[in-house]
């Protein structure tokens, strides 16, 4: 684990879990939720990784440690932008791992190794107005509501708004896992 808290861990984004990424990027919800309207097979998701893995996005594994073991639930993203020392995040939860915080523990987390480590200066997101969840979660990680872009995303078929969505490195205050790493 390369940050953590008592219920959260973030960790490296690995070729092995594929397949597990894989499943959760199909799971109906996810793809309600970040608007998409279709699957993507296997075989393109892995071909796909290798350019991942090489690219200059950084990637988190989240791992669940409520139990005796780690164990993945998800991902992180940070897609910066080096030129203005911003990026925008993206979260991915696999569906057992939802409704138990662990999404604002990771959106936390990768905000602290992004102000702290990355030395960006704000991340930034978008959000499909009806992801109530995932509003809360975003507010409860410390993101608050910058904008709106009007009729931009799909909801259940429906044409709906996105909601624009930001941290700042001079908001961030509270517990950091990193500080207390280096301190």
């Amino acid at each position: 684990m390369w940050v953590r808290d008592d219920t959260c861990g973030l960790g490296p984004y690995r070729a092995d879990l594929v397949g597990t990424y894989w499943r959760w990027e199909q799971d109906p919800a996810l793809l309600v939720g970040y608007g998409r309207q279709q699957p993507e097979p296997l075989e393109a998701r892995t071909e796909g990784i290798a350019h991942q893995l090489r690219g200059s996005n950084i990637r988190f594994t989240v791992y669940d440690l409520t139990g005796e073991t780690p164990v993945p639930a998800g991902v992180t993203t940070l897609l910066p932008d080096s030129a203005v020392r911003t990026a925008e995040y993206v979260v991915m939860l696999a569906p057992e791992a939802r409704g138990k915080g662990l999404g604002t523990a990771a959106t936390r987390l990768t905000l602290d190794y992004a102000f702290h480590i990355t030395n960006l200066r704000m991340v930034w997101l978008k959000v499909l107005a009806p992801n109530k969840a995932g509003v809360r979660a975003y507010e409860k990680a410390g993101f608050k509501a910058a904008g709106t872009l009007r009729e931009a995303g799909y909801w259940l078929g429906q044409v709906c708004d996105e909601v624009i969505m930001d941290a700042l490195a001079s908001d961030f205050t509270g517990f950091s896992a990193v500080v207390t790493l280096v301190d």
